[in-house]
């Protein structure tokens, strides 16, 4: 039943990961547009850029004032931590499947 759970865990972290490919590209692209100029901007290859994915995780594009921005970045950053929340959620419970807890 645990092992059955780390997988449903599995399972959010795909649909987190679904959710994050829509919704970060579209947020590069917003801020690419009409931010070229800030302190966003960073450069091509930004989709896994720890950079990037650190602004995101931290909110910082709160800072910016687009409503649309934050549109955009909101579900993405939601995305990103259900992600490494299933994930590690998975982990926890396949390890304490093998402790025998």
């Amino acid at each position: 039943m645990i092992l059955f759970l780390a997988l449903c865990f599995v399972g959010v972290a795909i649909a987190g990961a679904s959710a994050f490919v829509i919704f970060w590209p579209l947020t590069l692209v917003h801020i690419r547009d009409r931010h070229a100029g800030g302190a966003a901007d960073f450069g091509p290859g930004a989709f896994l850029a720890p950079a990037a994915l650190g602004w995101l995780l931290s909110g910082r594009y709160h800072a910016v004032g687009d409503r649309s921005l934050s549109g955009l970045a909101t579900p993405a950053r939601v995305a990103l931590i259900t992600i490494f929340v299933g994930l590690g959620m998975a982990a926890l419970l396949w390890l304490v499947s093998e402790l025998g807890l």
